[in-house]
């Protein structure tokens, strides 16, 4: 069994990538909070770099984007070229 590293992803870029994200499954902060099971509040500091996701809530966000295909990586690699 392998253990997967959660994205390393630095702020602000982490909070661009939930906006872009939320943008490309055409949800509201309120319906994006509502996949994560967390808070309206919760996205909205998320997005303006107020604070970061938890791991847990990582890797919801890197599952999002792996079930989105070449958009998801598209996504991943505007914020993480290497």
């Amino acid at each position: 069994m392998t253990i997967k590293k959660p994205l390393a992803i630095k702020q602000p870029e982490v909070g661009q990538i939930i906006h872009d994200l939320r943008l490309l499954t055409g949800l509201t902060q309120e319906q994006f909070a509502a996949t994560l099971g967390v808070t309206y509040t919760t996205i909205n500091r998320w997005e303006n770099g107020r604070s970061k996701p938890s791991p847990l809530a990582m890797e919801k966000i890197e599952g999002m984007l792996e079930k989105m295909g070449d958009e998801g990586r598209d996504l991943l690699t505007k914020y993480l070229p290497n």
